[in-house]
């Protein structure tokens, strides 16, 4: 997915110098770029949420493991 769109965002630059002199041209990159920016803001914030998530889910078993871990020693010692 890294790969195509670096090679999109390659292309919109190329084609943006190629059609540097027209107005309508330049204008539809310009508006495609942006569509590109916020498709990977979208997938860049998803990945961010996604290791977040992780992060919460390890914490939690953690600490249920450490719950675990203290009550089996409180048993023990009676």
């Amino acid at each position: 997915m890294e790969k195509f769109v670096i090679g999109l965002l390659v292309g919109g630059v190329c084609g943006a110098l190629l059609t540097a002199n027209n107005y309508k041209m330049r204008t539809l990159v310009k508006k495609g770029q942006e569509e590109v920016q916020a498709k990977l803001d979208e997938l860049m914030d998803e990945k961010i949420r996604m290791f977040e998530e992780k992060g919460k889910s390890e914490d939690k078993e953690e600490k249920a493991s450490e719950a675990e871990t203290k009550s089996r020693r409180a048993r023990s010692a009676k």
